[in-house]
C-alpha cells in the first residue's frame, strides 16, 4: 500500500503554501495512523498549476492516476486543491471507488470514497466551490467591462495608434492606474487606411505601406482597425483597439 500526499500551488507565495501543504498531510498520515514515519509519505506535487486545470489533465495529477492501485491512499489538505469543477471531482471520485483507492481530504475529516458523511460533505462542497469559482469569474468579468468602459488600461496589446497615460491613481497592489488615450497620429492613420481600402488597396499591401509609415501593424490588424471603425465612435481609443502587430507605433507586436 502507497501513501501519497497530493500538493498543489499556483500562488505567487508558492513555496510557502506547498511546505504548509506538505506540513498538515504528514500530521494527517500520523494521526490516523496511515503510516508509521513520515518518510512513508510520497509526496506529488503540481506547481504553478491552476486549480481551474481538471485533474486528470494536471502533469503530476495525471501521473498519479495512471499509477495508483488497490489499496492505495491519496491524502490532500482541502478539497480545491483537487478539484474546481464538482463534474470532475465526482468523477475522479467514483473512479478511485472502482480502483479500490482511497482519497483522504483533511477539510472534509477522512475518506470521501467510503465514510458516508465525507461522501456527503463532499458531494455538496463540490457543488459550492463551482459556484464560488463561477461567481468570482463572473466577478472578474464585471471589473474589466467597468474598467474598459473608462478606458482603463488592464495590460496587453495597447489599441492601434494609442498610448497609455497615468491618472496618478494607485491600485489596491501599488501600481500606478493608466487609461488609453489617441495620439494625434491615430485618425490620420486609420483615415488613410480607409482610404487605401477604397482605393482598391490589399490588407496586406496597406499594412506593409503602414509599418514603412511607422506604425507596424499586420493585415490582420488592418482588418480588425477597418471593420471596428466602422462601428463605433472613432474618437473612443477602444473602437481602434486591433490584434495588430504594432500596438503602438513604432513598436512591434504579435499579430493574432
Amino acid at each position: 500500500m502507497a501513501v501519497l500526499g497530493y500538493i498543489r500551488a499556483s500562488t505567487d507565495k508558492q513555496e510557502e503554501t506547498l511546505k504548509a501543504q506538505r506540513a498538515d498531510i504528514t500530521r494527517w498520515a500520523l494521526m490516523e495512523r496511515l503510516v508509521g514515519h513520515e518518510d512513508q509519505i510520497e509526496f506529488v506535487i503540481d506547481e504553478g498549476v491552476s486549480g481551474a486545470t481538471p485533474f486528470a489533465e494536471r502533469p503530476e495529477g495525471g501521473r498519479l492516476l495512471r499509477r495508483i492501485k488497490k489499496g492505495d491512499i491519496i491524502i490532500t489538505t482541502k478539497l480545491d486543491r483537487c478539484f474546481r469543477s464538482a463534474r470532475d471531482a465526482l468523477n475522479v471520485v467514483e473512479d478511485l471507488k472502482q480502483d479500490g483507492v482511497g482519497l483522504h481530504m483533511i477539510d472534509l475529516k477522512g475518506d470521501v470514497t467510503s465514510n458516508g458523511i465525507s461522501s456527503f460533505f463532499f458531494t455538496i462542497m463540490s457543488a459550492v466551490a463551482q459556484q464560488e469559482r463561477e461567481r468570482i469569474r463572473e466577478r472578474i468579468v464585471d471589473v474589466k467591462r467597468d474598467q474598459k468602459r473608462r478606458n482603463r488600461f488592464l495590460g496587453g496589446n495597447v489599441p492601434f495608434g494609442c498610448t497609455t497615460v497615468e491618472t496618478g491613481e494607485i491600485t489596491p497592489h501599488g501600481a500606478p492606474v493608466r487609461v488609453i488615450e489617441a495620439t494625434e497620429e491615430r485618425q490620420a492613420a486609420i483615415d488613410e487606411m480607409r482610404a487605401l481600402q477604397a482605393g482598391g488597396m490589399s490588407l496586406r499591401a496597406i499594412a506593409d505601406h503602414m509599418t514603412a509609415k511607422g506604425f507596424k501593424i499586420s493585415h490582420a490588424g488592418v482588418r480588425k482597425v477597418l471593420a471596428l471603425v466602422g462601428v463605433q465612435s472613432l474618437g473612443s481609443p477602444a473602437g481602434a483597439e486591433a490584434e495588430a502587430g504594432e500596438p503602438e507605433a513604432g513598436r512591434s507586436a504579435r499579430a493574432r
